[in-house]
């Protein structure tokens, strides 16, 4: 199927989906997105997903963990992998001549992996010390730990590294399991953007990826129920105090989450203008860092706002974002604010499209969650339709501060 030229969807003869962008340039990018992450681990996986992306390059039945790690290095070449709540991702970085031993070395490590014990226990130790780094970041862990406790008994609060009991329990066994249960034909998606036709692309997928076995996966995803608010401080031996506030933030309606990105583009996205950095940095100086974010998930999702500052100002931090929060409830933004909004969201995306390495990964995102792309003209034209009254009707939906859960990390006064 062709969409605007832009890219070919197509799927292999056991049903794994493939989207590719054929460009006609010297470098090429592809990777296996599979729907499987943090919150398909049953009770006793905690962190398993993240650890079979560690341990899946630790030797297949053909290859030592130096040989896979050398097969794309040793002509320039990269191939890395991360692991969200819902998904994990194999992918590569090559020139162009190299796309059979990027697919095939891709397919290796998915489908052949051995898990030597020795190698798994080595692994453990690199993933414990991972967390360790993890937990001497408190602008890192305090979103975790906000996860944990907005979305509280659901697997959506899990960590996506685990914990350090989960780590040390694991086994070849509990790894094997996992991939049997959810690494199934219907359950990936290939993506590659790069010089080569989709036709011959097909041939080369069938070889090496025709293995996996067709079918959905196994396991079913629990949906989240909202919980009550909830506000928590915990103490912390550190110069700031940082905090996060937001809420669990869901609708099934696509523009109403158009919306709210846009929403949340506007109060604290990344450029230096946001509603956030010019009011509460920018202003009045109280604090070096303040975001906003808005995670999608299948049927979730979550806004938050997180900010650090010394402990004798974020009282004051607290009080300005909560009156921004108000304005964009109380306050239709102005046509002329909403043009410039929809504008700078659109130049974000198209500037984040320079990549091909981000065509790639947000291919197979979109073609894994919602089984469609849409192409960046179709994106544009969503982004146009909104109005006002939209952004007003989410700013009222997510941004009521009698609604939102707080989390503290509480440190020390400098006075």
């Amino acid at each position: 199927m062709n969409t605007e030229n832009e890219f070919v969807i197509f799927e292999l003869s056991n049903g794994l989906r493939v989207v590719h962008k054929q460009v006609n340039r010297p470098v090429a990018h592809c990777g296996l997105m599979i729907n499987a992450g943090t919150r398909d681990e049953l009770a006793d996986e905690q962190g398993l997903a993240h650890f079979i992306e560690h341990a899946i390059f630790k030797g297949t039945k053909k290859r030592k963990s130096f040989h896979i790690l050398n097969r794309l290095d040793s002509v320039g070449g990269e191939i890395d992998a991360y692991t969200t709540k819902e998904n994990t991702c194999f992918y590569g970085t090559f020139l162009t001549k190299y796309y059979d031993r990027a697919i095939e070395l891709i397919s290796d490590i998915t489908l052949n992996s051995i898990f030597p014990e020795a190698e798994l226990e080595k692994e453990k130790e690199v993933v414990l010390d991972e967390i360790n780094v993890y937990l001497d970041t408190p602008s890192d862990q305090i979103y975790d730990d906000f996860e944990s406790q907005v979305f509280k008994n659901h697997p959506l609060g899990n960590a996506i590294l685990g914990n350090v009991e989960s780590v040390r329990s694991f086994t070849k066994t509990h790894l094997e399991k996992y991939i049997d249960r959810l690494y199934t034909a219907e359950n990936m998606v290939f993506s590659s953007v790069g010089n080569v036709s989709a036709s011959k692309l097909k041939v080369k997928l069938e070889k090496y990826f025709g293995a996996v076995k067709s079918g959905k996966a196994i396991q079913e995803r629990n949906s989240f129920k909202s919980l009550p608010r909830n506000v928590v401080r915990i103490p912390k031996e550190t110069f700031q105090t940082h905090c996060i506030l937001g809420k669990a933030a869901f609708s099934p309606d696509q523009k109403k989450r158009l919306s709210l990105i846009l929403l949340n583009n506007v109060l604290g996205g990344p450029a230096m203008n946001s509603i956030l950095n010019l009011k509460v940095r920018e202003k009045y100086g109280y604090t070096y860092n303040i975001e906003s974010n808005y995670s999608v998930y299948t049927d979730s999702g979550l806004f938050s706002i997180y900010l650090a500052s010394d402990p004798k100002y974020m009282n004051r931090c607290i009080t300005a974002v909560q009156r921004e929060l108000k304005n964009l409830r109380q306050k239709k933004m102005s046509s002329n604010k909403l043009s410039l909004a929809k504008q700078q969201l659109k130049g974000q995306l198209a500037i984040s499209r320079e990549s091909n390495n981000n065509i790639m990964l947000s291919y197979a995102k979109s073609l894994l969650v919602r089984n469609k792309i849409d192409s960046i003209g179709t994106i544009h034209q969503k982004i146009d339709l909104l109005n006002a009254s939209d952004l007003l009707e989410a700013a009222g939906d997510h941004l009521n501060e009698e609604d939102l859960d707080y989390l503290f990390f509480e440190g020390k006064s400098s006075n």
